[in-house]
């Protein structure tokens, strides 16, 4: 089962390709161009540190061929090298971030689950972590605020903060929008549009590690290392205020 080692592994990753990522764009050039070696270099550093760190264990990663033997084995890192990579190659965009994250077939009575992730966000100098998580954001009274794609925020999404009077907030990486639910700028995080494991997984460890709610929108599990990586849907927000959105959701979807 995961070690206090693998949650530090997690964080010094996700923190070092981060690094690498800031001296990339550092250097500037042609905005396509740093996009792609963003993602190349970020990939190329993690697999070799993941392969020498940790290696018996399998990886998945956005940026690589997948691997099928990962279905079978114990341990799977999930990753996604760069996060963002369109926000990455925008200049003063700091809305982009590196995800390590760990999945064990141990985990949750041997169906197999997350069990440790870091979600680095290097333009902002911070790292969310399930090696030190952060304890949940209080609630603050104001209208609901939903981060959301900045560019494909889909009809649900709309029609969810319809019905509560909700604000929507444009944010760009996957990591960067949960991050804000972690930390108590926004409080929802709701995607419909699909996305892939590499997308959440990291973002998810560290969200149910600060006591969030993580879901599908019909109130299922989240489950990684599965034979297809897609997926669809996701939930991510306060405890409290969890059956509210799912009741919005429902009935945005006319599922009630």
């Amino acid at each position: 089962m995961t070690t206090a080692e693998d949650h530090a592994l997690a964080r010094d990753l996700a923190e070092r390709a981060g690094r690498l990522l800031l001296d990339l764009r550092a250097a500037g050039g042609d905005p396509d161009a740093l996009k792609d070696a963003g993602d190349r270099t970020s990939h190329e550093f993690l697999m070799a540190e993941l392969a020498a760190a940790r290696p018996g264990d399998a990886v998945l990663s956005e940026e690589g061929i997948d691997d099928k033997d990962r279905l079978t084995a114990d341990r799977v890192w999930i990753v996604d090298p760069l996060d963002g990579t369109r926000e990455f190659g925008e200049a003063g965009r700091t809305d982009w971030a590196v995800h390590v994250a760990l999945w064990e077939r141990a985990a949750a009575g041997g169906k197999g689950d997350l069990t440790a992730g870091a979600v680095a966000l290097p333009a902002q100098g911070e790292t969310l972590s399930t090696s030190a998580p952060l304890p949940a954001a209080p609630a603050v009274e104001r209208p609901l605020r939903l981060v959301v794609s900045r560019t494909r925020a889909s009809q649900l999404v709309k029609d969810v903060a319809g019905l509560l009077d909700a604000e929507l907030v444009p944010c760009g990486s996957a990591g960067a929008k949960a991050a804000t639910v972690v930390t108590g700028e926004n409080d929802v995080y709701l995607h419909s549009g699909g996305f892939y494991e590499w997308d959440t997984a990291a973002p998810v460890a560290v969200a149910r590690a600060a006591g969030y709610h993580v879901s599908r929108i019909d109130g299922s599990d989240v489950a990684y290392n599965q034979d297809n990586p897609y997926l669809p849907d996701i939930l991510v927000c306060r405890p409290v205020i969890a059956g509210l959105l799912l009741n919005a959701i429902r009935e945005a979807t006319h599922a009630i």
